[in-house]
Protein backbone atom coordinates (compact mmCIF):
# COMPACT_ATOMS: atom_id res chain seq x y z
CA UNK A 1 0.00 0.00 0.00
CA UNK A 2 1.26 3.21 -1.35
CA UNK A 3 1.49 6.48 0.72
CA UNK A 4 -1.58 7.90 -0.45
CA UNK A 5 -3.52 4.96 0.43
CA UNK A 6 -2.19 4.17 3.46
CA UNK A 7 -3.58 7.33 4.58
CA UNK A 8 -6.56 7.57 3.44
CA UNK A 9 -7.18 3.97 4.82
CA UNK A 10 -5.96 5.70 8.42
CA UNK A 11 -8.05 8.59 7.78
CA UNK A 12 -11.21 6.53 7.06
CA UNK A 13 -10.66 4.08 10.35
CA UNK A 14 -10.50 7.60 12.65
CA UNK A 15 -13.46 8.69 11.03
CA UNK A 16 -15.66 5.93 11.32
CA UNK A 17 -14.78 5.38 14.99
CA UNK A 18 -15.79 9.00 15.41
CA UNK A 19 -19.14 8.38 13.92
CA UNK A 20 -19.60 5.64 16.53
CA UNK A 21 -18.94 8.26 19.62
CA UNK A 22 -21.14 10.75 17.78
CA UNK A 23 -23.84 8.27 17.51
CA UNK A 24 -23.41 7.01 20.72
CA UNK A 25 -24.31 11.09 21.76
CA UNK A 26 -27.50 11.48 19.79
CA UNK A 27 -25.91 13.31 16.48
CA UNK A 28 -26.56 11.57 12.86
CA UNK A 29 -22.68 10.98 11.76
CA UNK A 30 -20.99 9.90 8.50
CA UNK A 31 -17.50 9.68 7.27
CA UNK A 32 -17.01 11.13 3.54
CA UNK A 33 -13.39 10.61 2.03
CA UNK A 34 -13.18 14.23 0.59
CA UNK A 35 -14.45 17.56 0.50
CA UNK A 36 -16.29 16.90 -2.67
CA UNK A 37 -18.32 14.12 -1.25
CA UNK A 38 -18.70 16.19 2.07
CA UNK A 39 -20.87 18.98 -0.38
CA UNK A 40 -22.58 16.17 -1.98
CA UNK A 41 -23.60 14.78 1.22
CA UNK A 42 -24.50 18.83 2.29
CA UNK A 43 -26.83 19.09 -0.78
CA UNK A 44 -28.49 16.00 0.18
CA UNK A 45 -29.36 16.66 3.32
CA UNK A 46 -30.61 20.29 3.23
CA UNK A 47 -33.92 20.49 1.08
CA UNK A 48 -34.50 23.19 -1.82
CA UNK A 49 -35.16 26.27 -1.41
CA UNK A 50 -34.59 26.19 2.68
CA UNK A 51 -33.06 29.03 4.32
CA UNK A 52 -29.46 28.57 5.66
CA UNK A 53 -27.22 30.27 8.18
CA UNK A 54 -23.63 30.22 7.46
CA UNK A 55 -21.39 32.10 10.11
CA UNK A 56 -17.98 32.54 10.09
CA UNK A 57 -16.74 29.32 9.24
CA UNK A 58 -14.08 28.38 6.40
CA UNK A 59 -14.61 24.68 5.96
CA UNK A 60 -17.89 25.51 4.35
CA UNK A 61 -16.70 28.18 2.19
CA UNK A 62 -13.59 25.72 1.33
CA UNK A 63 -15.85 23.07 -0.37
CA UNK A 64 -18.17 25.02 -1.72
CA UNK A 65 -21.46 24.59 -0.46
CA UNK A 66 -23.10 28.28 -0.20
CA UNK A 67 -22.42 28.66 -3.84
CA UNK A 68 -24.02 25.06 -4.66
CA UNK A 69 -26.84 25.68 -2.25
CA UNK A 70 -27.63 29.01 -4.16
CA UNK A 71 -27.81 26.93 -7.43
CA UNK A 72 -30.56 25.19 -5.20
CA UNK A 73 -32.59 27.95 -4.55
CA UNK A 74 -31.70 28.20 -0.74
CA UNK A 75 -31.93 31.77 1.08
CA UNK A 76 -29.05 32.17 2.50
CA UNK A 77 -27.85 34.25 5.85
CA UNK A 78 -24.75 34.89 6.10
CA UNK A 79 -23.03 37.96 8.53
CA UNK A 80 -19.42 37.57 7.00
CA UNK A 81 -20.40 39.13 3.62
CA UNK A 82 -17.77 42.16 2.61
CA UNK A 83 -19.07 45.62 2.73
CA UNK A 84 -22.35 45.30 5.14
CA UNK A 85 -23.78 47.99 7.02
CA UNK A 86 -24.23 47.24 10.55
CA UNK A 87 -28.27 47.18 9.99
CA UNK A 88 -27.33 44.32 7.04
CA UNK A 89 -24.98 42.71 9.53
CA UNK A 90 -27.56 42.42 12.14
CA UNK A 91 -30.27 41.26 10.22
CA UNK A 92 -28.06 38.39 8.48
CA UNK A 93 -27.58 37.12 12.08
CA UNK A 94 -30.75 37.19 12.98
CA UNK A 95 -31.14 35.05 9.82
CA UNK A 96 -28.59 32.49 10.53
CA UNK A 97 -30.94 31.91 14.06
CA UNK A 98 -33.63 31.94 12.49
CA UNK A 99 -32.59 29.31 9.40
CA UNK A 100 -33.89 25.98 8.56
CA UNK A 101 -30.38 24.73 8.37
CA UNK A 102 -27.07 26.18 10.49
CA UNK A 103 -24.12 24.97 8.77
CA UNK A 104 -21.03 25.32 10.54
CA UNK A 105 -17.43 23.25 11.59
CA UNK A 106 -16.02 23.16 14.81
CA UNK A 107 -12.54 24.12 16.36
CA UNK A 108 -11.86 20.71 17.63
CA UNK A 109 -13.85 17.20 18.16
CA UNK A 110 -12.53 14.76 21.00
CA UNK A 111 -12.44 11.11 20.05
CA UNK A 112 -15.02 10.67 22.33
CA UNK A 113 -17.41 12.78 20.45
CA UNK A 114 -17.20 15.91 22.36
CA UNK A 115 -17.46 19.20 20.10
CA UNK A 116 -15.33 21.99 21.15
CA UNK A 117 -15.67 25.21 19.91
CA UNK A 118 -14.16 29.33 20.70
CA UNK A 119 -16.31 32.36 20.19
CA UNK A 120 -15.74 36.04 20.18
CA UNK A 121 -19.35 37.03 20.43
CA UNK A 122 -20.89 33.81 21.14
CA UNK A 123 -22.85 33.95 17.84
CA UNK A 124 -22.29 30.95 16.07
CA UNK A 125 -21.81 28.74 19.80
CA UNK A 126 -25.27 30.62 20.78
CA UNK A 127 -26.68 29.21 17.39
CA UNK A 128 -25.33 25.76 17.94
CA UNK A 129 -26.29 25.24 21.41
CA UNK A 130 -30.26 26.76 20.73
CA UNK A 131 -31.98 27.67 17.33
CA UNK A 132 -35.29 26.22 15.79
CA UNK A 133 -33.81 24.58 13.04
CA UNK A 134 -31.57 21.90 12.39
CA UNK A 135 -27.80 21.79 12.54
CA UNK A 136 -25.08 20.40 9.92
CA UNK A 137 -21.31 20.46 11.29
CA UNK A 138 -19.10 19.94 8.54
CA UNK A 139 -15.14 18.85 10.54
CA UNK A 140 -12.13 17.57 8.62
CA UNK A 141 -10.01 15.12 10.25
CA UNK A 142 -7.38 17.86 10.95
CA UNK A 143 -9.53 19.24 13.41
CA UNK A 144 -9.90 16.13 15.39
CA UNK A 145 -7.96 15.78 19.33
CA UNK A 146 -7.72 12.49 21.65
CA UNK A 147 -9.86 13.92 24.33
CA UNK A 148 -11.44 16.94 25.66
CA UNK A 149 -8.26 18.61 27.08
CA UNK A 150 -6.36 18.10 23.75
CA UNK A 151 -9.09 19.80 21.78
CA UNK A 152 -9.32 22.59 24.08
CA UNK A 153 -6.10 23.42 23.72
CA UNK A 154 -6.53 22.79 19.68
CA UNK A 155 -8.73 25.25 19.65
CA UNK A 156 -6.52 27.96 21.21
CA UNK A 157 -3.42 27.49 19.74
CA UNK A 158 -4.01 25.60 16.78
CA UNK A 159 -7.32 27.34 15.44
CA UNK A 160 -7.84 30.40 16.80
CA UNK A 161 -4.37 32.08 15.79
CA UNK A 162 -4.88 31.86 11.90
CA UNK A 163 -8.65 32.86 12.86
CA UNK A 164 -7.75 35.98 14.12
CA UNK A 165 -5.18 36.65 11.78
CA UNK A 166 -7.76 35.93 8.96
CA UNK A 167 -9.97 38.57 10.71
CA UNK A 168 -7.42 40.88 10.96
CA UNK A 169 -7.37 41.23 14.83
CA UNK A 170 -4.55 43.21 16.63
CA UNK A 171 -3.46 40.38 19.19
CA UNK A 172 -0.48 38.72 20.41
CA UNK A 173 -1.11 35.63 18.33
CA UNK A 174 -0.99 37.13 15.58
CA UNK A 175 2.89 37.74 16.03
CA UNK A 176 3.52 34.74 17.30
CA UNK A 177 1.50 32.02 16.16
CA UNK A 178 0.46 30.31 19.02
CA UNK A 179 -2.47 31.40 22.08
CA UNK A 180 -0.88 34.10 24.41
CA UNK A 181 -3.79 33.79 26.83
CA UNK A 182 -4.00 37.45 26.53
CA UNK A 183 -6.24 40.48 27.23
CA UNK A 184 -6.23 42.22 24.23
CA UNK A 185 -9.22 44.22 23.37
CA UNK A 186 -9.17 41.94 20.23
CA UNK A 187 -9.06 38.58 22.01
CA UNK A 188 -11.36 36.23 19.90
CA UNK A 189 -11.35 33.40 22.70
CA UNK A 190 -14.33 34.90 24.62
CA UNK A 191 -17.09 31.97 24.70
CA UNK A 192 -15.95 28.21 24.53
CA UNK A 193 -18.84 25.71 24.18
CA UNK A 194 -18.40 21.75 24.84
CA UNK A 195 -21.25 19.95 23.13
CA UNK A 196 -21.58 16.72 24.61
CA UNK A 197 -24.26 16.21 23.53
CA UNK A 198 -27.08 16.58 20.52
CA UNK A 199 -29.65 19.33 22.38
CA UNK A 200 -32.88 18.03 23.49
CA UNK A 201 -35.35 17.64 20.33
CA UNK A 202 -33.04 19.67 17.78
CA UNK A 203 -32.18 16.90 14.30
CA UNK A 204 -27.90 17.49 14.68
CA UNK A 205 -25.77 16.03 11.61
CA UNK A 206 -22.32 15.54 11.69
CA UNK A 207 -20.27 15.19 8.31
CA UNK A 208 -16.62 13.58 8.85
CA UNK A 209 -14.38 14.33 6.05
CA UNK A 210 -11.33 12.88 5.72
CA UNK A 211 -9.04 15.64 4.55
CA UNK A 212 -7.45 18.94 5.84
CA UNK A 213 -10.31 21.48 5.93
CA UNK A 214 -10.45 24.97 8.14
CA UNK A 215 -8.45 25.78 10.74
Amino acid sequence: MNTSEAKKTSNRKLGESICKALEARGFSAQYTENAEAACERALELIEDGASVGIPGTVTVREIGLPERLEEKGCKIAEHWLPNMTREERKAALIGELEADWFVTSANALAMDGTIVNIDGTGNRVGVMAWAPGKILYIIGVNKIASDVDSALKRARSIASPPNAVRIGMKTPCTAVGRCMDCNSPDRICRVVTMMERAPIGRECHVVIVGEELGY
